[in-house]
């Protein structure tokens, strides 16, 4: 399973950006995939979780510090997850990383994610 992150880049405090994460197999083909996750890192800090979808789209979780700004949605015929930031902060900024195949029930943690993307930058500006 290969997951491509896009959409990232510099953006202004109160500025909005869509974050996409397809999902396909190393042959090329889409691959339809269960739940995903947005995580993100920070220069110097560790992973930390952003927010979770299901299968079907339509439960998702979101860390507090993003809740009411964030949204997660998906396209199943497209194989894409994204992730909608608004109001974004100068504390948003951050390697932002998609992940699927879920192993353990706490989306939470990544060590509960088997396959990662290689990560979008977002720089927030003040």
């Amino acid at each position: 399973v290969v997951l491509v992150e896009s959409g990232g880049g510099l953006v202004q405090a109160g500025g909005s950006l869509r974050l996409s994460c397809a999902a396909s197999l190393l042959s090329g083909r889409p691959f339809s995939a269960g739940a995903m996750s947005w995580f993100r890192q920070a220069p110097g800090k560790e992973r930390e979780f952003v927010g979770s979808i299901n299968r079907s789209g339509g439960d998702t979780v979101y860390t507090e510090s993003v809740k009411g700004r964030f949204t997660m949605t998906r396209d199943s015929a497209k194989n894409t997850v994204y992730l909608q930031m608004n109001s974004v902060k100068p504390e948003d900024t951050a390697v932002y990383y998609c992940a699927a195949e879920l192993l353990a029930l706490e989306t939470k943690y990544a060590s509960s994610w088997k396959t990662w993307g290689q990560g979008t930058l977002v720089t927030v500006s003040s």
